[in-house]
């Protein structure tokens, strides 16, 4: 692995000198410079799973055989392509939410002489993805659906993010609104499809694969990015942040998280004022008897059910698909989520 991601960071930095190079944007030293600063800023923040999935689920459709150096080019561009659509999703994500901080270092609009200019630098991010697609793959047979692909990806993304923002408008703090429908909603849309269906369709059409005949394991991916979203909400609360790696703060940010959707469904009259006086607030002691609520509600084990029951339901669906090297994609990205710890 250590081998590949050192592949996959050749290709980035090809890519990048192609993008400080574009010939149809006569570069100043300013704005080279300016974009160069963006994309090494990102790359401290990538952790780039998204990217080397593309090239192991390519792999395992062709039954695990060596790749050709092509191959893992084509593959990685197709992996980057993912992570530069996460960078443009983040940088615009962090200002919407008014952020502070992203995997404990400033947000890029929270940066000296950024600002404002980090949204520009967001639209310039998805341009990079097709200056990236064009450069490498416009002779493929694929190109077309490779376009349609990011494009209706961003779509279901960007709406999923609208459902996320109007359900918690600023300064409006109205759990009535959360739900289990709502929740799913959320993240179906704004995380599963991009996370888990994007780098196996672009594996899938690499493959020269039809990706209409594969409705089956866009569905398997949907839900197996729902039960990783699921597992990132309990994690918040109950995880070590040793372990974690962060302190969560969905009960302060007031996060549509599936344990305050649970704890709405399972808890009492008694229990919901609780909940409505103390979700939400930034305040040690609120937070406090929120997480006193979810132990008293069991959450945790309610979730360790929800887990096993999703990993029954998905095994089942894998196991149903009749392409053995299908099997093995979507064993391989299930095997990196289940009971993960982080």
């Amino acid at each position: 692995m250590s081998d590949l991601k050192s592949k996959f960071l050749d290709v980035y930095a090809v890519l990048k000198s192609e993008l400080l190079n574009d010939p149809d944007f006569e570069f100043t030293d300013d704005s080279r410079q300016w974009v160069d600063k963006v994309l090494l800023f990102l790359l401290s923040l990538w952790k780039l799973n998204r990217g080397l999935s593309v090239i192991d689920s390519y792999s395992l459709l062709n039954d695990g055989r060596e790749l050709t150096s092509e191959e893992i080019f084509q593959a990685s561009a197709l992996g980057w392509c993912i992570e530069w659509l996460q960078a443009y999703f983040l940088v615009l994500d962090d200002i919407m939410d008014n952020s502070h901080t992203r995997r404990g270092q400033p947000c890029w609009y929270k940066l000296p002489k950024v600002g404002m200019i980090a949204v520009n630098d967001g639209i310039l991010l998805r341009n990079h993805i097709t200056r990236i697609l064009k450069n490498h793959f416009r002779a493929k047979p694929y190109y077309v659906d490779l376009l349609d692909l990011f494009n209706e990806v961003e779509f279901q993304t960007a709406s999923g993010q609208m459902i996320d923002l109007i359900t918690t408008l600023v300064g409006e703090k109205d759990l009535s609104k959360y739900s289990l429908p709502i929740h799913r909603r959320i993240v179906q849309y704004k995380t599963a499809y991009y996370s888990f269906y994007l780098p196996v369709a672009c594996a899938l059409l690499m493959a020269g694969d039809n990706l209409d005949k594969h409705v089956d394991v866009k569905n398997i991916l949907i839900e197996m990015g729902i039960y990783f979203q699921v597992q990132d909400d309990y994690l918040d609360c109950f995880a070590d942040p040793e372990v974690l790696g962060k302190i969560g703060t969905d009960i302060q940010d007031f996060k549509c998280s599936w344990l305050v959707v649970k704890a709405l469904e399972l808890c009492n009259e008694e229990q919901k004022k609780l909940l409505y006086e103390n979700y939400g607030k930034d305040d040690p002691e609120c937070i406090a008897k929120i997480k006193a609520l979810y132990n008293d509600l069991k959450l945790e084990e309610v979730f360790l059910e929800y887990e096993k029951k999703s990993y029954e339901k998905l095994t089942s669906s894998i196991a149903a698909h009749p392409s053995k090297a299908v099997q093995a994609v979507l064993h391989s990205f299930l095997g990196k989520i289940y009971k993960r710890q982080k």
